[in-house]
């Protein structure tokens, strides 16, 4: 007999073995996500939530889609720094 798991709702999540990084559900896919901490980056990057410039040493958000069924995120190549609290609100721009 089989049980079944209850659906997750959207941004639910789940920790991947071994690291930091954590899979999100959304109604547009699952994406892997990582909380940076700023301290190792020195660089800027544009969040594609609000379009402002994350500044350098600044905590934020690294998402990317995972695709064909790889927990490590094989959509690495989409990867995007978010404010948080811009990822966290992506769910109410979406748009339809």
């Amino acid at each position: 007999m089989s049980r079944r798991r209850p659906p997750r709702r959207a941004g639910s999540r789940r920790a991947l073995a071994g690291g930091h990084d954590e899979v999100e559900r959304w109604p547009d896919g699952d994406w892997v996500v990582r909380k940076v901490t700023g301290a190792g980056s020195g660089k800027p990057y544009r969040c594609p939530g609000c379009d402002q410039i994350i500044p350098p040493v600044t905590p934020h958000v690294v998402a990317w889609p995972v695709e064909g069924g790889t927990l490590g995120g094989g959509g690495i190549g989409e990867r995007r720094h978010w404010h948080p609290a811009c990822w966290r609100a992506r769910e109410r721009r979406r748009p339809g």
